[in-house]
């Protein structure tokens, strides 16, 4: 217990840096994290996959707020690309929440790892995100990707427990968006994913894979999560900005990276 305990509060650090550097929220740390902790406690797998990616909305519940909030203070967030395309967010996530629920825990965790090798090798082999072309200016959202886009980002994001920020993020930088800028902004944007996904998922009936959850969440683990982030997202805002553009793109796709290799091992 005790072991499990520090596991979550030093992955709740990471997360925290995570969540203000690279806009994430929590999911692609804390999905795995909380999937690995809950098997071992339990011996079985059943129902952990639901459980992780139901925790993890829970927990960037708070973490995208906090971190929103200190990005707003610091002038980093532009309404022209944080609405409407939050509305339609909202809408997808709604969507791919109650589909989550209706899938298989092995399926679930093959489609996380799935969307994020399709993430990486889009970041690594399309123009555009590992150097933007930011000095020209950055370029609005057009309304396909506003109503459509958006709608997709949501039902993904609320399905594996990302927040979104995997797909805002390369689309911002994209548009031309420094990557300081485009990480920003995926936390406000994460905000209404972990919402609809985290009453989804606490409303859900479930056979438990622990003693004390909410549905699928596991307020536990939650807390022992947060208890970690939230400390470090005060600490970690005074770097953000100062990383140069080119390593910090390079270090949000090494990080995808890691995250997969820990998925699949674990």
């Amino acid at each position: 217990m005790l072991t499990s305990l520090l596991v979550l509060l030093f992955f709740g650090c990471l997360t925290g840096v995570m969540t203000v550097l690279f806009g994430f929220g929590g999911g692609f740390v804390t999905v795995p994290v909380v999937h690995g902790v809950l098997t071992a406690r339990s011996g079985t797998d059943t129902d952990a996959m639901h459980v992780a990616v139901a925790t993890s909305a829970a927990v960037m519940v708070v973490n995208s707020v906090a971190a929103a909030l200190t990005q707003w203070r610091q002038g980093r967030l532009h309404r022209a690309y944080v609405w409407p395309l939050a509305a339609f967010i909202t809408a997808g996530a709604a969507a791919g929440a109650l589909a989550a629920t209706m899938v298989g825990d092995r399926t679930l965790r093959l489609l996380f790892a799935a969307y994020l090798l399709v993430t990486i090798a889009d970041s690594l082999l399309r123009r555009g995100f590992l150097r933007a072309a930011h000095q020209a200016g950055p370029k609005p959202l057009g309304r396909a990707t506003v109503t459509l886009g958006g709608t997709g980002i949501g039902v993904v994001a609320a399905a594996l427990g990302v927040g979104g920020s995997v797909m805002t993020v390369p689309l911002l930088r994209r548009r031309g968006l420094p990557m300081a800028e485009a990480t920003a902004m995926a936390n406000p944007l994460s905000v209404p994913v972990a919402v609809v996904g985290t009453v989804v998922y606490a409303l859900a009936a479930t056979v438990p894979a622990g003693t004390g959850q909410v549905g699928y969440v596991d307020p536990g683990a939650a807390v022992a999560l947060l208890a970690g982030s939230l400390p470090t997202i005060a600490v970690a805002r005074r770097v953000t900005g100062r990383v140069p553009d080119r390593v910090h793109s390079a270090a949000y796709v090494a990080l995808l990276v890691i995250v997969l290799v820990a998925t699949v091992a674990t």
